[in-house]
């Protein structure tokens, strides 16, 4: 059984969510990817909002993962807390 997984590295800023917006669910259906992550950690160019991470799961991510810049946008915080959809980085706590 074959599984494919689509990651997609690094979405920087408002350039990177549109392309992310326009793009992920056509990208998801070209590959036939059954699972789909996206790094969003810099969707703020520097960490990411709840709206982002909304906007990034709503174009078709199954998951967010998240780096060393996830905190740097403190809202996210409480969001992450009650989306499992959200992998925050294990060396961070």
């Amino acid at each position: 059984m074959d599984f494919k997984v689509l990651a997609v590295g690094d979405v920087v800023g408002g350039p990177g969510m549109e392309r992310v917006r326009r793009s992920l669910r056509w990208l998801k259906r070209k590959t036939s990817a059954d699972f789909v992550l996206v790094n969003g950690e810099n969707a703020s160019v520097v960490g990411i909002t709840p709206q982002q991470a909304e906007d990034i799961l709503d174009a078709g991510a199954d998951v967010i993962t998240m780096g060393n810049h996830t905190f740097a946008k403190r809202e996210i915080v409480p969001y992450m807390e009650d989306s499992s959809r959200i992998l925050r980085p294990a060396n961070y706590a």
